[in-house]
Formats: C-alpha cells, structure tokens, sequence
C-alpha cells in the first residue's frame, strides 16, 4: 500500500499528465483538423504491421512528425501510456516479476518523506520521479534485479553507485538491488540527494 503522501502525490501526477496529453492531442487536431481517436481509428483501420512500419507510413503519406506519429499508432493499438492508468501501468511493470514489487513500494514510501513536490509518473517500462526537473527512475530492470537511475552529473562512482555511460542517456548512475532488505541509509541518501539537486 502506498502511503498517504505517495498517494497525494500520484494523483497530481496524473492529473499533469492529463494535461499533457490533452495538449499534444489538441495540438494534433489543430495541426490536422482530425482528433487523435479519428487517427487513431484511422490507423488501426489501415494497419500496417509493426509499429515502426505504421509510424513511417504516417509520417510518408500525411506529413506527421515522428512524434504525432508515435503517439498514433501507440494509441492505436493500446499500448501508450495514454491508455493506462497509472495503477495500470505499475501493475504491468511487474508482470512476471511480482516479487520486486515490494522494493518499488518501499522506496517509494521513503522517497515521498523527501517533500511534498515530488512528481509520480508511470511510464511502460519505468516510474519517473521529478522535482522541479527528473532526479530518477524506478524500474524492475530484469526478472531478477531492480534498478534506481540517478541524475547526479559530476559524481564519482563508488562500489555501490554505478556510472551510467553512453550517448544520450538522462540518469548517470545507478544502483542494483535484488530484494526489499537490501535497501540501506546510502541508497536512501543517493536519492536525496539526486533529489535535492534537481530543486
């Protein structure tokens, strides 16, 4: 169960995502002149197979950009986030791998004592937490291991703080943990302090 503070917290979360889509989706009606159901419904009517072939396809013959595109098909076929609730979207994270779940539920719960500005966002693979600006990821990453994605840029790695490399990437470090129980006072202050850098 989640606390009442994570609670809160989630629920704003959903309502600024809310928003969010409803702009890009009146934006695409602007752009267009059709709703994101009528393309929507458009697409699923004229499929075209995988998922990059139909974004390409709209992008080809109707002028869209990737984005609007993407956005398209995924609703198209149910499978944007657009489509969830964010229970939903959580729930389907641990499909499979049910036993990290209670890592997830712990973190959380310490991580909301943080602050009250704390943003919740579920995504399909991952939950984001934002302050005024993303300080870190919360994700089953394997059946068998859990990962925290940290933005802490300038930070030297330690045995427990691992670099993330490679081009394009938002978090820079990671840690690993496997089971509830593994989670200490070092991970809990790594979070703090990602989370009090992105103020």
């Amino acid at each position: 169960m989640l606390s009442a503070a994570a609670t809160f917290v989630l629920n704003k979360s959903k309502r600024m995502d809310k928003v969010t889509a409803e702009t890009m989706a009146a934006n695409l009606l602007t752009n267009t002149g059709k709703s994101l159901a009528e393309w929507a419904d458009f697409a699923k009517k004229n499929n075209k197979g995988k998922h990059g072939e139909s974004v390409k396809w709209l992008k080809e013959n109707f002028g869209l950009g990737l984005f609007f595109a993407d956005l398209i098909v995924h609703r198209a076929n149910g499978t944007d986030a657009g489509s969830f609730t964010d229970d939903q979207l959580i729930t389907k994270q641990y499909q499979g791998k049910e036993h990290l779940r209670a890592i997830y539920d712990t973190l959380i719960s310490q991580i909301t004592s943080f602050g009250s500005d704390i943003e919740i966002a579920p995504k399909k693979g991952y939950v984001s937490l934002r302050r005024k600006k993303q300080f870190a990821c919360l994700k089953p990453a394997t059946k068998t291991r859990f990962e925290i994605e940290l933005i802490l840029k300038g930070q030297p790695a330690t045995p427990l703080l691992e670099a993330i490399t490679g081009a394009g990437v938002m978090c820079t470090h990671k840690i690993k943990i496997e089971k509830a129980s593994e989670i200490n006072i070092e991970m809990i202050n790594w979070i703090k302090l990602a989370y009090s850098k992105a103020n």
